[in-house]
C-alpha cells in the first residue's frame, strides 16, 4: 500500500469554492487562502440548525503506542455516512507542529480517510497557531515590562506571575528558563519558563468563545498573579486585551477544507487533551452544525480525557446535546492493554485482546454514566484476526453494545457504512438529553472526586500541599464554581502512566491546582505532566524533505 502522504498527494482536490457550494456557501463569505482553504465568517452560524442537527462524538480507549486512529475513524465515518445518504461534516483540532515534527509526524487522518490538502493543514495551516502564540507572548512581554515600568507599575509580585511564554514546538531546554539577565536595561531576573502552544489558555480560551467579544472579555479575564499587597493581577489590568484580540481577529474564525472524498470538512483550534480540553472550538462545532445534519467531531486522546473534557466542560458551556458516542478500539491497543510485549502484536494472541477488553469495558461504563449508548468502532488492521474481531464483538454484545468492524484506511467511505448505519441507529435511540457527571456548582473537591472516581476508577483523592493552598487560593478569588479539567497521562486511567488496562483501587494525587479564569475551568495536575514535550530520540522532523518542485515527503 501507498504512504499516507502519497495516498493524499495522488488525490484530486476540488476547488474550495466548490466544497463550499455542497454546504451552501457563496463565494462572498469566503476568505480564500489560497485554493483548497478558506475561513468562514461567524455570521453563518445559526442557533435555529444547530439544536436541529445531530452531533456524534468520537473518542477511544485509553491510547497506546500501537495507536487507535481516532481522527482516521472521524474522517471515515464522515465519508460513510455522506455515502448512505446522510449531509455529514467533520469538525476536527488543527494539528501542533510538536507531535508532527516529534512523534507523530501528522494528524490529518490516515490512508483514504484524510483530510486535505494534507501538507498544509499538517504544517502552517492558516496561521492560527502562530496567532495564538503571537497574543499569549504578547502579555507575557506586557507583564514583564510592568515590572520595569516605574511610573505604570502595578506593583506585580514577580514571585507570583503564572503566565509563562509559549512556542509550536517540542523543545524540553526550554521547559525552566530565567529571563531579565544583561543587566537593569533588560528586565527584572526571575524565573519562567515555555509551555507548548497547544497548552497555552488562549488556545482554550479560543476554543470556549463564542463570538469576538466574549473573547475579549475570556482574554482580559486571565489570572497573571497577585501584586505585593496580595491582590489579584489579571490581564485586564494590563489593558492587554484589546491588542491580544485583533492578533485573535482572523483565527476565531473556522477554517474550511475537504475530506479525500470531497466531504467538506471544518479544522479548528488544537488544545491537547492531556492537558487542556482537548477539543475543536465551539465555534467550528456551531458552524459544522449550522451547515450540516450530521456532525462527526472527536476529542482527545480517550474517553477518559478528550470525551469527559467534552461533555462536563464544552458541552455544559456551549449547550449542546451529542446524540451519539464512537468508541474507537484495535485489536493491536487491546492486546498492548492485556499485557502483550509492544514487539508482537501484530502477532495472533486472543488471549491477550480478552485481558485487554477490560479498558474498552471501562470506557463503554464511562459513556454509559452520561446517559449515552456508546457505538464501538473496531479500527480494522491487516493482522487481525476474524476470532480476535469475534472476541471483542462478542463481549461488547453482553454489554448490550454494537461493535462494528470499519476499514477506514483501507477503504474510506467504503469501510465505514456499517458503522455509519449503526451510528445513526443509535442518534434515533437516543431519546433523553445527556447527563453530566457532576454540577459545576458542586465543591471543587466534589467534582475532581467525580472524576477521579467514577471516570478513572480511583478509590480516592490525595492533594498535596502546593495544591490545599490553591484550594484556599481559589476560594478567596471566589472561583469555585468553575469545571474541573484535569491534566493526567493519557497512557493509564489511573495517574500512573505505567497502570495499562483497568487499574483499581489507586489513588489520584493532585500536586497542585491551576486557575485558567479566562477559559473558564480549574485545572488540577496529575502525575508528572509536562507542558512542554521533548522530542524522541529519532524525531520525526528528519523524515520531512522537500524536493526542488516543492514536494513535500515525510509526514504521515
Amino acid at each position: 500500500m501507498p504512504s499516507d502522504i502519497q495516498i493524499a498527494q495522488a488525490a484530486t482536490l476540488h476547488p474550495i469554492k466548490e466544497i463550499a457550494q455542497q454546504i451552501q456557501v457563496g463565494e462572498d463569505d469566503l476568505e480564500l487562502y489560497g485554493h483548497y482553504k478558506a475561513k468562514l465568517p461567524l455570521h453563518l452560524i445559526d442557533e435555529e440548525k444547530v439544536q436541529k442537527s445531530t452531533l456524534i462524538l468520537v473518542s477511544a480507549i485509553s491510547p497506546t503506542p500501537a495507536g487507535e486512529g481516532k481522527t482516521t475513524m472521524s474522517i471515515g465515518l464522515t465519508q460513510g455516512l455522506n455515502r448512505i445518504g446522510k449531509e455529514t461534516m467533520v469538525v476536527l483540532r488543527e494539528p501542533s507542529l510538536g507531535p508532527v515534527f516529534g512523534i507523530k509526524g501528522g494528524a490529518a487522518g490516515g490512508g483514504y480517510s484524510q483530510v486535505l490538502p494534507m501538507e498544509e493543514i499538517n504544517l502552517h495551516f492558516t496561521g492560527d497557531f502562530a496567532a495564538v502564540e503571537k497574543a499569549h507572548n504578547l502579555l507575557a512581554a506586557l507583564i514583564d515590562n510592568n515590572l520595569q515600568n516605574k511610573k505604570h507599575n502595578l506593583n506585580i509580585d514577580a514571585r507570583t506571575i503564572l503566565w509563562k511564554r509559549v512556542m509550536d514546538m517540542n523543545d524540553r531546554a526550554l521547559r525552566n528558563v530565567v529571563v531579565g539577565l544583561g543587566g537593569t536595561g533588560s528586565g527584572i531576573p526571575r524565573e519562567t519558563g515555555f509551555d507548548i502552544t497547544a497548552a497555552s489558555e488562549i488556545m482554550a480560551i479560543l476554543c470556549l468563545a463564542s463570538d469576538l467579544e466574549d473573547l475579549k472579555r475570556r482574554l482580559g479575564n486571565i489570572f497573571i498573579g497577585f501584586t505585593f499587597d496580595r491582590q489579584p493581577i489579571y490581564a485586564r489590568d494590563l489593558k492587554a486585551e484589546g491588542a491580544m484580540t485583533a492578533l485573535l481577529k482572523d483565527a476565531i474564525k473556522p477554517n474550511l477544507v475537504q475530506t479525500i472524498e470531497g466531504n467538506p470538512a471544518i479544522i479548528h483550534g488544537g488544545p491537547f487533551a492531556n492537558i487542556a480540553q482537548g477539543t475543536n472550538t465551539v465555534i467550528a462545532t456551531k458552524m459544522g452544525m449550522s451547515l450540516s445534519n450530521f456532525v462527526v467531531t472527536e476529542a482527545g486522546f480517550g474517553a477518559d480525557l478528550g470525551a469527559e473534557k467534552f461533555l462536563n466542560i464544552k458541552c455544559q458551556a456551549a449547550g449542546l446535546s451529542p446524540k451519539a458516542v464512537v468508541l474507537v478500539a484495535t485489536v493491536r491497543a487491546l492486546k498492548y492493554h492485556g499485557g502483550a510485549d509492544l514487539k508482537t502484536i501484530s502477532e495472533p494472541n486472543p488471549e491477550a485482546v480478552k485481558k485487554g477488553l477490560v479498558n474498552l469495558e471501562k470506557h463503554i461504563e464511562n459513556i454509559l454514566q452520561y446517559k449515552i449508548t456508546p457505538v464501538v468502532a473496531i479500527n480494522k488492521f491487516t493482522s487481525d484476526t476474524k476470532e480476535e474481531h469475534q472476541l471483542i464483538q462478542e463481549k461488547c454484545a453482553t454489554l448490550g453494545i454494537k461493535a462494528v468492524i470499519s476499514d477506514v484506511w483501507g477503504k474510506g467511505g467504503a469501510g465505514a457504512e456499517d458503522l455509519a448505519h449503526a451510528v445513526v441507529e443509535a442518534t434515533q435511540q437516543s431519546a433523553e438529553q445527556f447527563q453530566p457527571i457532576y454540577d459545576w456548582k458542586m465543591p471543587v473537591k466534589d467534582k475532581i472526586a467525580a472524576i477521579a472516581t467514577k471516570i478513572y476508577g480511583a478509590a480516592k483523592v490525595e492533594y498535596g500541599t502546593q495544591a490545599q493552598k490553591d484550594l484556599r487560593r481559589i476560594a478567596k478569588l471566589g472561583l469555585e464554581e468553575l469545571p474541573i479539567c484535569i491534566a493526567k497521562t493519557q497512557k493509564s486511567l489511573s495517574d500512573n502512566p505505567k497502570l495499562i488496562g483497568r487499574p483499581e483501587g489507586f489513588t489520584i494525587t493532585v500536586r497542585e491546582i491551576e486557575i485558567a479564569v479566562g477559559a473558564g475551568f480549574l485545572i488540577p495536575i496529575t502525575g508528572n505532566m509536562m507542558r512542554m514535550p521533548g522530542l524522541p530520540s529519532i524525531p520525526s522532523a528528519e523524515l520531512i524533505d522537500i524536493d526542488k518542485d516543492g514536494n513535500i515527503s515525510g509526514l504521515f
